[in-house]
């Protein structure tokens, strides 16, 4: 499903856990990490297709989470044209996202990365919350910034924490080691 100007409906997913640091994941044999995200089905809407990427990719059922907040309207990105399939109609140019922040409430336990057929990841962390802006492949960072920046303030005031301003390029380090497959302690 692509819309007439080339972008392919997407849902993009900001995981938060109790501690206020974020699930960041990375894709199977790729060394690109990122936050889960998926297509739209034609017969979808943002939510219903976002509870069935956060299942596929995360394992996670909807008495996992809570929905705290989702973006306005849709946040877009272009591929690099070495991504764009040219050979094919309609062409995609890039995707337009619908982004939801969820809270874990459910165990970390019930995080399982092979929840299905085709696992997108393979390893996962938790994060500091500005630490994906600065560290997703650069044709995705605008979004990545945008989405963060709407959700600090929902989440300053569910945790009752400062997280500042999106700091430049040079963030920290990410903390936590890398978890492989299923939640391993």
């Amino acid at each position: 499903m692509i819309d007439v100007d080339g972008y392919r409906p997407n849902v993009g997913i900001v995981l938060l856990n109790a501690d206020g640091r974020l699930f960041w994941a990375r894709r199977v044999n790729r060394d690109g990490w990122q936050f889960p995200q998926g297509g739209m089905r034609s017969d979808e809407t943002p939510l219903e297709a976002m509870y069935r990427e956060l299942e596929e990719e995360t394992g996670l059922a909807p008495h996992h989470v809570e929905v705290i907040g989702a973006t306005r309207g849709w946040l877009r990105y272009r591929l690099p044209s070495r991504y764009v399939r040219h050979h094919q109609h309609p062409t995609c140019i890039g995707q337009k996202q619908v982004w939801f922040l969820l809270r874990l409430v459910g165990n970390e336990e019930a995080l399982r990365l092979d929840a299905c057929e085709k696992p997108e990841f393979d390893h996962w962390r938790w994060v500091d919350f500005w630490y994906p802006a600065a560290h997703v492949v650069n044709f995705k960072r605008q979004v990545y910034e945008r989405a963060l920046r709407h959700f600090a303030p929902l989440v300053e005031s569910l945790l009752s924490v400062q997280l500042g301003d999106l700091p430049h390029r040079d963030v920290s380090a990410a903390g936590d080691t890398p978890r492989k497959g299923k939640a391993a302690a």
